[in-house]
Parts: C-alpha cells; sequence; structure tokens
C-alpha cells in the first residue's frame, strides 16, 4: 500500500464486522477519557481559556473536512454542478453538526450550544451505537480514518460544551433551537428533493437502515422515531429544569439556616 492508495482510499479494502470490536471499544474508552480529563482540568478556567480549548478541537474537525474536499475533488472527473455540490456540502446529519458545530463557535450564542451540543451528541451516540462506516473494513484508510476522528471529535466536543458550561437549557429559550431544528430539516429536505444529493440526511426515509434493523413498516417507525427524538430533545430541558429547582431549594435551606443561626 502506497500513501497515495492510503490517501485516496483506493487500496482494496475487505469489508469486515468491526462493530464492539477491540478498536471500537479503544476508540469510545479513549474518548470518555479525554471528555472527564479535559472537564476536570478546565472546568475552572475562564470562559476564554474553555474557548481555545474547543476550537482547537474544532479546527482538527475543520482540518478532516478541508482534507476530504480536496481529496475528493483529486479523485473525480465529474465537475457537474450536482456532483460539485455532493463534494461541497454536508450530507448526512452527522456532517451538518459538524458544520453548525463550526458556526456555534464563530456566531457564540448560547441557543446554537444547545442545539448542537443535543443533534451533535445524537449522531455520535447513533455511530457508536453501531458504526456502519469507519471500523467496517480490514484497513483503515483515510475515508475509515476520517469517518472514525470526526464522529470522535464530534461526541468530545457536543460534551464538552455542557461540562465546560456553554449551555444553558431552558424552556423559555427552547423555542430559539427549535427554529433551528426546523431550519435543519428544510435544508435536508432540500438535499433530498432539490439538489437531490442525499436520500435520507437524517434517518426519517422510508427503507432506512434503522427501520430495516428495528423490522418496523414506515409509518411506525416514523410516529417512533418522531416521538423518541422528542422526548431526547426535552429531556435536555426537564433535567436542567430539576437541577436548577434542586439548587435554588438548597441556596433557600442555607440562608434559612444562616438566619435561624444568627437569631
Amino acid at each position: 500500500m502506497t500513501f497515495l492508495e492510503w490517501l485516496t482510499s483506493s487500496y482494496p479494502n475487505p469489508s469486515i464486522h468491526g462493530q464492539w470490536g477491540l478498536l471500537h471499544i479503544l476508540t469510545l474508552a479513549t474518548c470518555i477519557i479525554i471528555i472527564v480529563a479535559f472537564t476536570f482540568l478546565f472546568r475552572s478556567k475562564s470562559v476564554k481559556t474553555k474557548k481555545i480549548v474547543l476550537w482547537c478541537f474544532v479546527a482538527i474537525l475543520i482540518l478532516f473536512e478541508v482534507a476530504r474536499r480536496v481529496i475528493n475533488f483529486s479523485k473525480t472527473t465529474d465537475f457537474s454542478f450536482q456532483n460539485v455540490l455532493y463534494i461541497l456540502l454536508p450530507r448526512p446529519w452527522c456532517a451538518i453538526s459538524v458544520f453548525l458545530l463550526f458556526v456555534s463557535m464563530c456566531a457564540n450564542k448560547r441557543f446554537m450550544y444547545n442545539f448542537v451540543s443535543i443533534t451533535g451528541l445524537v449522531c455520535a451516540i447513533a455511530f457508536f451505537a453501531y458504526p456502519g462506516v469507519g471500523f467496517n473494513n480490514q484497513y483503515i484508510l483515510f475515508e475509515n480514518l476520517y469517518s472514525i476522528a470526526t464522529h470522535c471529535l464530534i461526541l468530545i466536543c457536543t460534551i464538552l460544551m455542557i461540562t465546560l458550561r456553554f449551555t444553558k437549557f431552558e424552556f423559555k429559550t427552547m423555542y430559539k433551537e427549535l427554529v433551528v431544528l426546523a431550519c435543519v430539516l428544510v435544508y435536508a429536505l432540500f438535499e433530498i428533493y432539490v439538489l437531490k444529493i442525499e436520500n435520507d440526511p437524517m434517518y426519517f426515509m422510508p427503507g432506512n437502515d434503522i427501520m430495516k434493523i428495528l423490522g418496523l413498516p414506515y409509518p411506525v417507525f416514523l410516529i417512533l422515531y418522531i416521538l423518541v427524538f422528542a422526548l431526547y430533545f426535552v429531556s435536555f430541558y426537564a433535567v436542567s429544569e430539576v437541577n436548577r429547582k434542586k439548587k435554588d431549594k438548597d441556596n433557600f435551606n442555607q440562608i434559612i439556616n444562616i438566619i435561624k443561626k444568627d437569631i
């Protein structure tokens, strides 16, 4: 195997069932260690320092995204408008999450951090639960490395956004995240029906892999998909609300105890 064959992923690479193999488990464990370590090391640091940490991870993501597009352009002979868009635009949900990670860091808005941490995390969870790419070949060529590395970085970034307190989930401002979700859904439908560069970016169309694994008819799958995602989405706000009320109650009790001591 030459470096060019590795870089262009053109070397013969037989398929294997690498899901939950040693490499998969070690990769997930490494991500967890990094998340825990960076949380403890930087949770008490300044906001500026925390942003530098996040930017370092996001910069690596951008490097992978740019490299993959340059490589794909170097391999193709089809420079039609549709194929150029196919290479350039973020197509599946995980790629959209990468793009939104970059946007959230540039915009520096709380609702964007909230949205990216929710949707990016679900993409990372889905990947590590049953990766359909990355671990499914005998050799780790660039395409495999790209898939593994980008999903690892999505997992790390989205959780660090929460643990380093860039997010704040509140029901009263949830409409902002829902607006962004609607925009992502419109973009996904635009990809499918207008640009025709991706068949099912958010995995809700008939015949997708999840539906096949579950063995459900499409109407049942779609209803279940909406309910599960809605529950997942709202859970971030519900847990935060419970924690805030508990903290307020603890603070109130402390004040009462101080007053009692003074009396």
